[in-house]
């Protein structure tokens, strides 16, 4: 068979078969290829004749491939993806390029693009976003690596990617080596947020106001037509309103206890590593962990049996609270995000674009939302913005909605309801606009039992002092470190 295919998809699940269909759509020619050869069989029963082609054999795959090859995988993170790439270079030639379009964690992309780098062999690791629907129809995509690789294959992927509302593609090169999949991981830890606050305010109405799905579903519906559009306050809308075929509400028969892939405690990870306060997003990884816990959470409420109360409030004006409330800790969320990224960017020399990531995340990825235009917008004011908290709409919106949080917080309090994620983004707000915080106690503390050292006021940074706090304390001080 001639070499006539443009690229080669390996991975034909969900995923896979969509990207490749996707591909194939827009006149790619794109061969196939899976370990299970029932994938290999149903892609060519159902797509044989078209651009699409699966072939049985790694061999026969690579065979029918322009040169230079373009590989890319869409396969579950980690040994696997080493595994595939080990199988590959028997086949592959100098100038090939091999994409990892999976959930893969930064660092390992890292090792990859040096490895294959050495051996000529070029590599892009390529987060994307958009589920089963946006792989089809166009996800938001994220690649990093080399950038002669992704001069060579950026028309077909920005012709496969969603594409925001003034026709710019979600979809281009990040920086090198991990930086795609460091992008598209701390995309994932937002969506953590994202997700754990709109449950956190669904919690609130569900339990304090008592509301029923349909008037919950009318409420999201109604905020996804304001500043709160978004994908996932739409499709909240739709869930709360799908009901089975007995005419019951699915989302109250649906178990409460979530599952995750591990993207989210990647990003958490990453924070404490680069030393940035994820404070938000890490409450809601955990907030699923203990969502795992039931049977001891069954047993806990026995316990301590929780005295629930009645709202004597006015329930127009806490809703819109609450609506200020669910904005405000959003601000704060991506505040934080954007903070992670921005230390990465300078930890490994990525010259990330923070405005130009807000553009990838407008279309086709799970946190697309009207919202990413104001920090598109608040970047392409100031590049070098510090921390979203600064720009002059961020301020506002959160002068203006603050309060909000604090009086939905008081009442989730009062009335025994869980809110880590909201509680979290306000315990952020108030400790960065602080001027001063406890820590000088905590340093006392620290220099009193481990000789750790302080700076004081009355002297310049970076001088450290240490006291013998008691008569049996030594002279000797440890260098000052952080932790």
């Amino acid at each position: 068979m001639t070499k006539q295919y443009e690229i080669g998809m390996i991975g034909l699940a969900v995923m896979g078969e969509n990207l490749a269909r996707n591909m194939a759509s827009r006149g790619y020619k794109v061969a196939g290829y899976d370990i299970d050869a029932s994938r290999v069989k149903a892609v060519n029963h159902r797509f044989g004749q078209s651009n699409l082609q699966a072939f049985e054999t790694l061999e026969s795959f690579i065979h029918v491939l322009k040169k230079p090859r373009v590989v890319m995988m869409m396969i579950k993170a980690g040994k696997p993806v080493d595994e595939t790439i080990a199988k590959l270079l028997p086949f592959l030639e100098k100038g090939d390029i091999i994409i990892d379009g999976g959930n893969s964690l930064y660092k390992e992309s890292m090792e990859r693009y040096q490895r294959l780098e050495s051996l000529g062999i070029h590599f892009l690791g390529m987060g994307i976003s958009g589920g089963e629907e946006g792989a089809l129809t166009g996800p938001s995509i994220m690649p990093g690596g080399s950038m002669e690789a992704w001069n060579q294959v950026k028309p077909l992927f920005q012709s496969i990617a969603a594409k925001t509302v003034d026709g710019f593609p979600c979809c281009d090169w990040v920086g090198t080596d991990g930086a795609g999949h460091f992008v598209k991981m701390v995309h994932n830890g937002i969506e953590y947020g994202d997700l754990q606050l709109i449950n956190e305010v669904y919690d609130v109405m569900k339990r304090i106001l008592q509301l029923s799905n349909p008037e919950m579903a009318d409420l999201f519906k109604q905020w996804n037509q304001e500043e709160l559009e978004s994908y996932l306050i739409e499709i909240t809308g739709d869930i709360l309103s799908y009901q089975d075929e007995n005419g019951s509400y699915l989302v109250d028969s649906i178990l409460d206890t979530a599952g995750q892939k591990g993207t989210g405690k990647w990003t958490a990870i990453a924070s404490m590593e680069e030393g940035v306060p994820l404070s938000l997003i890490t409450e809601a990884v955990y907030a699923r962990m203990i969502s795992a816990q039931k049977d001891q959470r069954i047993q806990a409420s026995i316990r301590y049996p929780k005295t629930r109360t009645s709202f004597t409030g006015d329930k127009q004006a806490f809703l819109k609270a609450l609506k200020d409330a669910l904005y405000s800790a959003k601000i704060l969320s991506y505040a934080q995000g954007y903070l992670l990224l921005k230390k990465a960017s300078e930890t490994y020399s990525w010259n990330l674009n923070f405005g130009g990531i807000a553009l990838l995340w407008q279309g086709g990825c799970i946190i697309r939302s009207v919202f990413l235009n104001r920090i598109k917008e608040a970047f392409t004011r100031n590049p070098n913005l510090e921390n979203l908290l600064l720009d002059d709409y961020f301020h506002q919106e959160i002068v203006d909605r603050i309060q909000s949080l604090r009086d939905v917080l008081i009442q989730a309090i009062q009335h025994q309801i869980p809110t880590p994620s909201l509680s979290s983004a306000l315990a952020y707000f108030d400790g960065y606009t602080s001027d001063t915080l406890p820590a000088n106690l905590l340093q006392a503390q620290r220099d009193y039992f481990g000789a750790h050292n302080y700076e004081r006021i009355d002297q310049p940074r970076g001088i450290f002092f240490h006291t013998k706090w008691t008569t049996s304390s030594g002279d000797t001080a440890s260098n000052p470190y952080q932790e």
